[in-house]
């Protein structure tokens, strides 16, 4: 006879996580669409000079690659739209939207961003919840839950079957597993924990599909991963996309060697190039090395690679981190970020950007994209339902900072990137102004602060030569006056955010890192606050593109000689 039972999750609260990871799908094409309907069945690619940056799929289709010369693109493709994404502001201001929908549905707030287009969730107290509440006698007619005092709000939902793909262990025995321990007694001997493991992915898939769904209601689809780490939701996210997920069932630590044997080095969130390189050296293969090949090694051991990896400025313990990352093992949290960023700042490189009036033009684009980036980054609007809808500041930077890279003779556009000099001050109330334009707000910036500020640099009208100018705002206030014209009082609380540990598990490979290292994906490296906006200017032929395009396109050059 069928009897109500609830399966309690184990102590090991670093293996009971449940990880969500959403990676929209061709986020910056997909913008341009949901802007422009018309261009949803249409070849649509997004370009930064010459490099077209991305493209949807319907241009993929067709032949078009990503970070392809624009010029290759066309041919393949003579009907391709081509977008221009050098503004960033539509951009940001639909993953701001997206990523404010999902942490609307987080209870714990353990929602990260990483870059534009990708998300991590941390739902393990939502699947606690449920697990409690669950009658695992009706899983076919199961409700689940999306708040603990609501009890009406959430959503039906079919237990008997995972949503979405399964990739990893067959999901015909872990619902096995979990529809025989809800007989009394059991239909065969399960192993509890076994089955708990096997549910909580259950309910994450079904919870992962809900968002998915909320996320098209806003315009855009998505790929998830379901897993219990950051790693492997990764992984598991761009197994079947687009407009998909997977659910990486592993129930035991061989279904997880068994799916981690199978991908190349490359293909693990946190190898770069570099790293990878040295693993292929050392299995001696002359093509990309799977991670069986590596652990098949002799003597193949955290201390091995260590001393095959380690040399000056490597980072302590290289060998303990890559070896867990070749087991898909990774317990760094999702961090619960504020929704207020620690600085805020636009950036662009130049070649050869000369005469004080040159500078202060581009000084006044700088500073208008600025106060856009500000005002979608900080202001907050109030009863957004409302027909008389209001806003306010939700935090307000006091520092305003000028940086700068100013050449000098005898140096090349390849050093452009060292020795940056900054000055500052603090930010003139009047960029609180939300009644005036943007580009108002610019001019007067550049004429009250930001031209006194490059006096201060000490640098002749003779000696200007700059390559990068970089204009931001930092040490923000969080609750700030109201006022949204300006003239708000001082705020005596100050936000303060300590810059965090970079590469939480990432396997650091050296200072000095050439371009093949500018490939190592990291947490970090794309969630932060300027990095995203920066644009460089190659050396060789002077196009102007984004900077993660940069590795891309120095290749076209070496296959042209």
């Amino acid at each position: 006879m069928a009897t109500t039972k609830t399966l309690q999750h184990s102590n090991n609260d670093i293996k009971d996580r449940v990880i969500l990871q959403f990676d929209y799908d061709c986020f910056y094409a997909s913008v341009f669409e949901h802007l422009h309907p018309a261009l949803k069945s249409k070849p649509v690619g997004v370009r930064q000079k010459g490099i077209l940056a991305t493209c949807n799929y319907v241009a993929r289709a067709r032949g078009v690659r990503k970070l392809s010369l624009l010029s290759d693109a066309m041919r393949a493709c003579p009907d391709l739209v081509v977008c221009n994404g050098e503004d960033l502001t539509p951009f940001r201001d639909e993953s701001k939207r997206l990523y404010s929908v999902l942490r609307g549905f987080s209870w714990s707030g353990k929602v990260e961003k990483l870059g534009l287009d990708e998300v991590f969730m941390d739902v393990t107290d939502i699947i606690d919840y449920n697990m409690s509440c669950l009658n695992l006698a009706h899983l076919h007619s199961a409700f689940f839950f999306l708040s603990c005092r609501d009890p009406e709000l959430g959503f039906p939902c079919d237990l008997s079957q995972f949503a979405g793909c399964v990739t990893g262990a067959t999901p015909s025995i872990a619902l096995r597993h979990i529809s025989a321990y809800a007989t009394d007694p059991p239909a065969f001997a399960t192993d509890p924990v076994v089955a708990a493991s096997a549910l909580r992915l259950l309910l994450g898939s079904h919870l992962a599909q809900y968002l998915r769904e909320r996320l098209e209601d806003h315009g855009f689809t998505a790929s998830c991963g379901v897993a219990t780490n950051k790693v492997l939701s990764k992984m598991a996210a761009a197994k079947n996309k687009p407009r998909n997920q997977t659910t990486l069932l592993l129930l035991s630590a061989k279904d997880r060697e068994a799916f981690m044997a199978g991908h190349t080095v490359r293909q693990i969130p946190g190898i770069g190039a570099r790293t990878a390189g040295v693993l292929q050296d050392l299995v001696q293969s002359s093509e990309a090395c799977t991670v069986a090949q590596v652990l098949r090694v002799p003597d193949m051991s955290p201390r091995l690679l260590d001393r095959v990896l380690s040399r000056s400025g490597s980072e302590r313990d290289i060998g303990e981190k890559l070896w867990n990352l070749l087991h898909g093992i990774d317990e760094t949290i999702v961090k619960n970020r504020t929704s207020v960023p620690s600085q805020i700042s636009v950036e662009d490189s130049f070649r050869h950007l000369r005469g004080t009036q040159k500078i202060h033009a581009e000084l006044r684009r700088l500073a208008a994209a600025l106060v856009r980036r500000m005002r979608t980054d900080l202001l907050v609007i109030d009863a957004p339902e409302e027909r008389d809808k209001s806003v306010h500041w939700a935090a307000r930077p006091k520092t305003l900072r000028l940086s700068l890279r100013n050449m000098k003779k005898g140096e090349s556009l390849a050093d452009m990137y060292a020795h940056r000099v900054s000055r500052s001050q603090p930010v003139p109330g009047f960029l609180f102004n939300v009644k005036e334009e943007a580009e108002e707000l610019a001019a007067r910036l550049v004429d009250e602060a930001l031209a006194r500020l490059l006096t201060k640099f000490g640098i002749a009208e003779a000696e200007w030569d700059i390559a990068i100018l970089n204009v931001g705002v930092s040490n923000m206030v969080v609750g700030a006056s109201d006022s949204v014209d300006g003239s708000g009082r001082n705020i005596a609380d100050m936000f303060k955010r300590q810059d965090e540990v970079l590469q939480p598990f990432r396997v650091t490979e050296g200072e000095g890192l050439g371009t093949e290292d500018t490939e190592d994906w990291d947490w970090e490296e794309h969630s932060g606050d300027e990095r995203d906006a920066a644009t460089v200017i190659c050396p060789q032929c002077d196009h102007r593109f984004l900077a993660f395009a940069l590795v891309a396109h120095l290749r076209y050059h070496q296959l042209e000689k």
